[in-house]
């Protein structure tokens, strides 16, 4: 962004709270204009020194990351009123510029429990994991033979799904997932696609499938495509989606015909 330049301060607007229980409140910090600097590095410098901008000494903003890569998604928050992964948000492509000054607000998410500030607890993604048995069933380690070979394509596909960090940007992002609704959200539903195409994951799919006809499954998704849209890894979330209502819809069938195990 040209103008971004001539800006030589960065202002962060951000959100806090000590805890869940606690009301929001809003702090304002300056601190001047670096070129090529992210979000996560603009916090790091707050966090050596957090005096607003009335003068007003504070506790260093919370927050959360690890490998600054967009690869461990915790770093996810509402960055300029959009959720993404704040180590990859550089400010001159995300910031607002008024005058000599870069606007950034952050906000947490709103869809998971609040631990405090910009942290958010994220345990019901890993809890809808288990839910699907997103994994891969071993009995011991000794030496099952040769895998089968597989289709390009679905080699193609089961990498691009198992890109999934986690982070929790499609769950925010999807209208579904809300407190009127159990829907456990795209993300779960495509890891439940990449093991039922795993040759050995595949053993529990009638178990996905089955829960993927609860009311916390499939038929929940209103098809907004916000996740995909979000995505930072462009996980094909909506493939997935049609892909498994296409497998849950001939499950049932065949459960109601008595053709399942």
């Amino acid at each position: 962004m040209s103008t971004a330049v001539a800006a030589r301060t960065i202002r962060f607007e951000v959100k806090r709270q000590t805890s869940k229980d606690s009301k929001p409140f809003w702090h304002v910090f300056e601190i001047p204009y670096r070129e090529d600097a992210n979000v996560i590095s603009t916090l790091m410098e707050i966090r050596k020194n957090p005096v607003t901008i009335d003068g007003k000494l504070v506790e260093p903003v919370a927050w959360e990351a690890a490998c600054l890569e967009e690869v461990c998604g915790t770093c996810t928050m509402y960055v300029n009123g959009h959720i993404r992964q704040a180590c990859t948000a550089l400010i001159d492509e995300v910031g607002i510029v008024e005058g000599d000054k870069i606007i950034v607000k952050l906000e947490p998410m709103s869809k998971f429990p609040l631990i405090r500030d910009l942290i958010v607890d994220r345990s019901k993604m890993f809890d809808n994991l288990i839910k699907v048995k997103a994994w891969v069933p071993i009995d011991g380690s000794y030496d099952l033979g040769m895998a089968q070979p597989q289709d390009d394509h679905v080699r193609k596909l089961r990498y691009d799904l198992s890109r999934c960090m986690t982070c929790g940007c499609c769950v925010e992002a999807c209208p579904q997932v809300n407190e009127r609704t159990e829907f456990v959200g795209p993300a779960a539903i495509g890891q439940a696609l990449l093991f039922n195409l795993h040759m050995v994951g595949k053993t529990f799919a009638n178990e996905r499938l089955e829960f993927l006809t609860s009311e916390e499954g499939i038929t929940n998704c209103g098809n907004a495509q916000n996740c995909v849209k979000v995505c930072p890894n462009e996980v094909p979330l909506t493939l997935a989606i049609a892909e498994m209502n296409r497998q849950t819809t001939v499950y049932k069938i065949k459960s109601f015909l008595g053709l399942t195990n």
